[in-house]
């Protein structure tokens, strides 16, 4: 007879292991769902490393990467947590060799080459070991977002709060240079890709902008095209028919001449000058129906070599014709930008390069496509010949006309001046070696001299840049790739790596997502904590006390910014009213009348403005704003520095703060909610920081844009003038038009103050809203129902850690051992804590 006490744990000892059946039912459709994207990151780590080994070589001794492709059970445990060490024959898991002290692989041992320049404390790691922890952490935080339910409010924050980790930023680094300068062979060398921009036998076309960045989607090079509008290309043609009837016999030499022929020439051939009756007939697009089709073309190929070779005729044309090339078409004219992706490449991880025209263009699109990016430029490169670099006229008209639009109109916060082609020297064949390195050396000491004299005497750029702002550098591409007389780091090419790998270095997606993946789990894991509920209020009451000082704070040193800059504008509005007159003549009455006719012809049929192929951009709007802009500037320098946080607006929102730290010593059992606080109050200073770069840019251009605005109808009847005496009425036009219109200066003043006002507001209104939200969801909003992450906060904590104070000396690149310890709890269970809730 079966004793009862024994039947009665059997049941129970039955009952427990259906549940525990239930369980892991539940737990496994909770892994499968997870276990094709968990295959798919562990495809893109394998890829990540052979990238890695493939750029720097195989001096890295790592284990063979048939090692990363994961069993279903590795796969298991590495999605719970568990990094997989390497493994014996029997499935045993080896030491880690991180126990072995601070052992360095080969790699470690040239720093230039895989260590950051970056000076900051955080941990110099190789790319594909950050890569890495991205994975790892993201994969955690998608599990927690899928257990989080949608039924209250705290649930629903949270969820936005996870989606919202993942932003992509990009640092543009604009390339300005005339054709010939070298920039394209320049920027092969800097990213190591020898052939994928075109140079040498084919002619830059100035007007194409050429965007080069990482090819985040797949490991193809590729080119995507686009295109100007069919009605654009209608209205350029159209102009051109004008220009060229209304001047056969215009010298050759005139640059607006050429610039009609050449772009007729590159699409029609010399067709063009025999029968021009139709140019919009589908025959001369063959090659591009997306031009008809107003889509963007895509070029996709295996190499740079191909790629290069099939893009070229969207850049560039040939520097002479022979014979047989009758038929062969350029596609240039037509073309508004090349987006040119690299895979694999280090040095373009979040940074575009673009290389530029000096002057934006005549197309209204292109021209507002260059205004936006030269304006988004956080960096600028002006590149020259080395022999002419101090004195080369072109170089720095570029960097003088574009100043207003990448300093206070801008975001530029550094300008390097680079002289290209070193290597040149006259007379250096009878030298030897060691002679032509040492005049090269001396000549580059010479030359950097030279340009920072020559940088402190343009006080038009000054305006807007102070000294620390820019730097020289001599560099040589061709000595670069073959080492003839100068080491790498003497091309200086080296240097603009390394300032690359910083921009990088400052824009890590790994650290801005792990920081916040960190604040969000802390608050869900402080939410669950026992033991708060009676200080919540008194917390509250504090934070709430805190942010309303801080808020009148940051009110008043805000307002004093508005007071000096309508001080400032008034001023402006003064002396724009006496000097307008003066202004209108030096620019209405110069050069020959003959010459300059048509010179302002363009100016009024463009809106004020004319951009020559060859020398000064004239901008009468400018020009009746300069005044304006002259009075505001170095205050609006002061307010919104672009090179650091401690202009009036970004230092005192950098110095807005809840003082979590010292509520933390004094409330221990809120650490969580209050670290989360933190990286709440962290984000919103980063995403203020971009919205005032942002609109700052809108708040300066208003002056001009306000001219601009009012000269309008000005232009539109001085244009219409035509034939005998057209000069005299276009001149008389202007200048009555500016005269009844002398509030303008007054309306821009106006114009500037709203938006700065409106700015000033968002601002606040932003403080305001998120720090409430922020509060309320950690101490006032019920966590009962939000699942325990405790396991998943230390994991996260440990990456945390290592990102932000690993000093460089204690690196280990031999393997990942040193994130067993926080996942080896969470491995135990198979699961996360609380999969199944």
């Amino acid at each position: 007879m079966s004793n009862p006490q024994n039947l009665q744990s059997a049941q129970i000892l039955v009952q427990m292991m259906a549940e525990l059946a239930t369980l892991q039912q539940q737990q496994a459709v909770v892994y499968r769902r997870h276990l094709e994207d968990l295959q798919a990151q562990t495809e893109q780590q394998t890829r990540v490393l052979q990238n890695f080994l493939a750029q720097f070589g195989a001096a890295a001794n790592l284990p063979h990467l048939d090692r990363l492709k994961l069993s279903s059970q590795d796969q298991r445990c590495r999605f719970c947590g568990c990094r997989m060490g390497a493994r014996s024959p029997a499935g045993e898991v080896l030491p880690s060799t991180s126990d072995t002290g601070k052992r360095k692989s080969d790699l470690q041992s040239d720093p230039s080459r895989l260590q950051s320049p970056a000076k900051r404390q955080r941990l110099s790691m190789p790319g594909f070991e950050e890569a890495i922890i991205f994975s790892d952490v993201k994969s955690i935080m998608k599990f927690v977002h899928s257990r989080l339910n949608d039924q209250d409010k705290l649930s629903a924050f949270l969820k936005k709060k996870i989606s919202d980790l993942e932003t992509d930023k990009r640092e543009l680094v604009g390339v300005f240079g005339k054709t010939g300068a070298g920039k394209s062979s320049l920027i092969n060398a800097i990213i190591k890709e020898k052939n994928l921009l075109p140079s040498g036998s084919v002619n830059a076309c100035t007007s194409v902008m050429i965007k080069v960045e990482a090819n985040t989607r797949s490991s193809k090079y590729e080119a995507e095209i686009e295109f100007i509008t069919k009605e654009e290309w209608r209205d350029e043609l159209w102009s051109f028919r004008q220009f060229l009837d209304n001047n056969k016999n215009q010298e050759k030499e005139d640059d607006d001449y050429h610039d009609a022929v050449e772009k007729l020439s590159a699409l029609y051939g010399q067709e063009w000058r025999r029968s021009f009756e139709n140019p919009m007939d589908s025959k001369y697009f063959k090659e591009i129906p997306e031009f008809l089709q107003s889509r963007r073309k895509m070029l996709t190929y295996e190499s740079a070599n191909e790629l290069s070779a099939q893009f070229v005729k969207y850049t560039r044309s040939e520097s002479k014709q022979g014979e047989g090339d009758e038929g062969k078409k350029w596609f240039w004219p037509l073309v508004k930008c090349v987006t040119v992706r690299v895979p694999n490449n280090p040095f373009l991880q979040h940074v575009t390069l673009v290389d530029l025209p000096g002057n934006g263009d005549c197309n209204k699109s292109r021209d507002q496509m260059w205004k936006g990016i030269v304006g988004d430029c956080s960096t600028v490169w002006i590149v020259t010949e080395i022999n002419r670099a101090a004195s080369e006229k072109e170089a720095w008209e570029i960097l003088e006309s574009v100043s207003s639009l990448i300093g206070n109109g801008g975001k530029c916060q550094q300008i390097h001046f680079i002289c290209n082609k070193s290597d040149l020297l006259d007379d250096s064949d009878d030298l030897s070696s060691a002679d032509i390195h040492d005049r090269i050396v001396k000549r580059n000491i010479q030359a950097k001299d030279g340009v920072r004299k020559e940088f402190n005497k343009r006080s038009k750029i000054k305006k807007h840049f102070h000294d620390d702002s820019f730097r020289v550098f001599t560099v040589s591409s061709k000595e670069f790739l073959k080492g003839k007389h100068l080491s790498p780091e003497e091309t200086e090419i080296t240097k603009l790596q390394g300032f690359l790998q910083e921009l990088n270095d400052c824009h890590s997606e790994t650290i801005n997502y792990v920081n916040g993946a960190y604040g969000i789990l802390s608050l869900i894991q402080g939410a669950n904590s026992r033991g708060v509920g009676d200080k919540k209020g008194r917390i509250c009451a504090k934070l709430e006390i805190i942010m309303i000082l801080q808020l009148d704070n940051v009110r008043k040193e805000m307002e004093k910014t508005f007071l000096a800059f309508e001080k400032c504008l008034a001023d402006g509005v003064e002396k724009s009213k006496r000097s307008y007159g003066e202004k209108l003549k030096n620019l209405l009455y110069q050069g020959r009348n003959s010459g300059f006719c048509g010179v302002l012809k363009q100016v009024v049929e463009n809106g004020g403005v004319y951009k020559p192929k060859k020398g000064k951009l004239i901008n009468l709007n400018m020009k009746l704003a300069s005044c304006l802009t002259d009075s505001i500037d170095e205050e609006f320098r002061k307010t919104f520095l672009n090179d650091s946080e401690c202009g009036a607006f970004n230092g005192v929102i950098k110095t807005f703060s809840l003082n979590t730290d010292s509520l933390i010593e004094k409330y221990k059992n809120t650490e969580l909610q209050l670290r989360f606080l933190k990286t709440e109050e962290e984000k919103m200073k980063a995403k203020l920081n971009r919205i005032i770069r942002k609109q700052k840019k809108k708040v300066y251009s208003s002056l001009t844009e306000t001219i601009e605005n009012i000269m309008e109808e000005g232009y539109c009847k001085a244009a219409e003038f035509k034939g005998e005496g057209m000069l005299y009425c276009m001149r008389e036009t202007i200048k009555n038009h500016v005269h009844s219109k002398k509030d303008m200066f007054e309306q821009a003043k106006n114009t500037m103050l709203e938006k700065l006002h409106d700015l000033m507001e968002n601002i606040l209104d932003i403080l305001e809203k998120t720090t409430k939200e922020s509060i309320k969801c950690s101490f006032k909003t019920d966590g009962s129902l939000l699942p325990d992450v405790s396991t998943e906060l230390d994991m996260v904590k440990k990456h945390y850690d290592q990102l932000a104070g690993t000093p460089d000396d204690e690196v280990s690149l031999t393997g990942f051992a040193d994130w067993v310890e926080t996942a080896e709890a969470w491995s135990q269970t198979g699961f996360p804590r609380g999969s199944a809730d």
